[in-house]
């Protein structure tokens, strides 16, 4: 999708220059702007190298689960099924934090190795658990506190008042969060979105998909899925 906004908005602005008589206006901005964007995103990889080391001196310095031991009261509010001591606690606590610091690409990968830790305890392969819906939520809507990315790109286009976005961001990123959250909450709680719901449906419809790796006490069984299926064929 991102893809076809961005090629609507060159064709718009090249169809825009050839109507007002200034195509060569858009020509130029067009090569001084990505030198610009190139020279953005050099400047952003010394930031980015920085944190993502230190998340990983964090993680090897055993910081990571003190992180989730300190975050354990919202963690059991936010994710109840994850059992205590699995390791996507601490993926978990390592992505908030991160999120926190407003690392943006650099939370990517973080991110994927939350839900991998968390694909653990799913049933299923092509269901998201209620814990994998929070943690999309909170990619969408996380509070940050210091948007360092933010921050880095805003100092390689101007020389001062680059920071003086951290309290608006604050404050913009709680309300998104608690948003966010709050409304992954009560989704949960309808039917039609529920995780035992949606197995059922994809069982009836014969395109349930058991995960192999599931670590539980509560797998799935594949003669029940493929009875199911006769019998929804045969009603």
């Amino acid at each position: 999708m991102m893809n076809y906004i961005w090629v609507a908005m060159v064709v718009i602005a090249v169809l825009a220059g050839i109507f007002t008589g200034n195509v060569g206006a858009v020509q130029d901005s067009l090569f001084s702007f990505a030198d610009q964007a190139v020279e953005i995103a050099l400047g952003l990889i010394g930031t980015m190298a920085f944190f993502c080391g230190l998340m990983k001196v964090m993680e090897d310095a055993g910081l990571c689960e003190k992180m989730s031991k300190l975050l354990a009261p919202l963690l059991r509010w936010m994710f109840p099924g994850i059992p205590k001591g699995h390791s996507a606690n601490s993926s978990i606590s390592l992505y908030i934090a991160s999120s926190i610091l407003g690392l943006g690409n650099a939370c990517t990968p973080l991110g994927i190795r939350a839900m991998q830790d968390l694909q653990t305890l799913n049933k299923t392969k092509n269901i998201a658990t209620d814990a994998q819906t929070m943690v999309m939520a909170i990619s969408t809507g996380s509070i940050t506190i210091l948007p360092t990315t933010a921050i880095a790109m805003r100092s390689a286009v101007q020389s001062e008042g680059a920071a003086e976005i951290v309290g608006p961001t604050i404050l913009t990123t709680l309300c998104a969060a608690a948003v966010c959250v709050i409304m992954t909450k009560l989704l949960n709680k309808i039917k039609i979105f529920t995780y035992d719901y949606n197995i059922e449906k994809e069982r009836a419809a014969g395109t349930l998909l058991i995960n192999e790796e599931y670590i539980g006490d509560d797998p799935l069984e594949l003669g029940a899925v493929a009875k199911s299926t006769d019998d929804t064929i045969k009603g």
